[in-house]
């Protein structure tokens, strides 16, 4: 549904919002935004895109010289946040970045999604859908209102209360979640103690990566709510499962049809499918830095805790990068297993978007399929059947980010630019750092 500026005029006055929050996406991905109160003059100046903001103060964006940006507010990204007081309800929109000139700014991650997209649409393709399973840790706050590592459950796997007490918080982030116009498709405690996730139906991308944003917002307000913090880190304690952020991915053609579907070919996967397979395996290792982009990723992509380590796909088989779910007819899709929730979902699925591209482009063959648990075979019995290995660190990450223009393109020079920049600093912060297991092991022993 198409909304209109008299639709949120409107809706202003009838809902008594008082507040609207203006909200965009750094290169990292946190998201950020601009709180105006919702009278006429402000309503103007936002419908007409005319709100201005200092773009230095954010990560990757620009230098102080050339500070002043624009947003402009994408209508049908229109909320009413269900949370508010007695002064009023407060509204969000999520915008593009643009520069002075009226041009897209370069280092707006959604922008430059758009741009993927238009690319996308050039090829002959109509849309590119995402399904998104992101996972969350709960844990408790101490007596000053901080984070501990402490959970409040010990459920597992599909677990029911009492066993996870988390059961109501979760509850109450799917109801606020579908009041706000989410699919939710499923709701269950995960492997982890004190680990969730929350499954929304599949849409557009650009919808998806709007929903993932406002989804953590969401389910870090409920948390807090209840005495709990929610977080995303993709590895927050030892010696359990991390949070990874499966993205299941299908592309439509002019007619509407899945392009990935082909009752005759063989998995009923179409050509398109097996070499937009092609794409994201032959680029798996030069673009995890984006789908894994902290120094905790590489804590979660070790074997034995259920995340992919390897390069390979298969029909059923959970252990290998990418998967392909059962489903066929418009629900035939890709499941890419190694993207964790610290990524920014705008720059992720641009990259996974043209690197599809790239395999259809250039007709890449995908391997064949891996059935067995890769996890128990041997370095000699992969390297027999051509499987890789992910990168084990993110400076070994960011190296091969480097070494693929494919990837480098999907980003443009801006984003890449900057988020090198960045990354090298923390991993040049994370290797100076003295840990506690260096610590133990060696202190005594020399």
């Amino acid at each position: 549904m198409t909304i209109t500026p008299a639709d949120i005029r409107r809706e202003v006055k009838e809902k008594n919002v008082t507040f609207l929050r203006l909200m965009f996406t750094d290169i990292l991905g946190t998201l950020k935004n601009v709180e105006v109160p919702a009278t006429e003059e402000q309503l103007d100046k936002i419908l007409n895109n005319k709100m201005m903001f200092d773009g230095s103060s954010i990560e990757g964006f620009v230098r102080i010289n050339e500070s002043d940006m624009y947003l402009y507010p994408d209508l049908d990204t229109w909320i009413i946040f269900p949370w508010g007081d007695e002064n009023g309800k407060v509204a969000g929109l999520i915008c593009d970045v643009y520069n002075p000139d009226g041009t897209p700014f370069a280092g707006d991650p959604r922008g430059n999604l758009k741009r993927a997209l238009t690319h996308m649409e050039a090829t002959g393709f109509k849309s590119f859908n995402l399904g998104p399973e992101p996972e969350f840790f709960l844990f408790k706050l101490d007596e000053k209102g901080n984070p501990t590592l402490e959970v409040n459950d010990q459920g597992g796997y599909f677990d029911l209360a009492p066993t996870d007490t988390a059961d109501n918080t979760r509850r109450e982030i799917v109801n606020v979640l579908t009041d706000l116009g989410f699919e939710v498709e499923a709701s269950h405690h995960e492997v982890a103690v004190g680990q969730h996730e929350i499954d929304f139906k599949y849409t557009n991308v650009l919808e998806a990566c709007d929903n993932i944003q406002i989804f953590k917002l969401v389910v870090k307000t409920i948390a807090r709510e209840h005495g709990l913090y929610a977080t995303f880190m993709a590895k927050p304690k030892f010696g359990i499962n991390g949070s990874g952020m499966h993205c299941n991915m299908s592309l439509f053609d002019q007619e509407g049809n899945n392009a990935f579907y082909d009752p005759k070919g063989e998995l009923e996967l179409s050509e398109t499918a097996y070499q937009f397979l092609g794409g994201i395996l032959e680029h798996a290792y030069n673009f995890t830095a984006i789908t894994n982009p902290t120094v905790n990723s590489y804590k979660r992509l070790v074997p034995g805790y259920e995340a992919p380590v390897y390069v390979a796909w298969a029909g059923q088989n959970r252990s290998p990068l990418v998967r392909v779910p059962a489903s066929r007819g418009l629900g035939t899709r890709l499941e890419l297993r190694s993207v964790d929730p610290t990524a920014n979902p705008y720059l992720a699925l641009a990259v996974l978007l043209e690197c599809g591209l790239d395999g259809i482009a250039r007709k890449l063959e995908a391997p064949a399929p891996v059935e067995n648990n890769i996890y128990m075979m041997s370095g000699d019995e992969r390297q027999a059947v051509g499987i890789t290995d992910l990168p084990s660190t993110l400076h070994n990450a960011v190296k091969a980010l480097r070494e693929d223009d494919v990837v480098k393109a999907a980003l443009g020079e801006h984003i890449y630019t900057n988020f090198v920049a960045t990354k090298k600093v923390e991993w040049a912060s994370y290797a100076q750092f003295v840990s506690q297991w260096e610590i133990d092991n060696y202190l005594y022993l020399y």
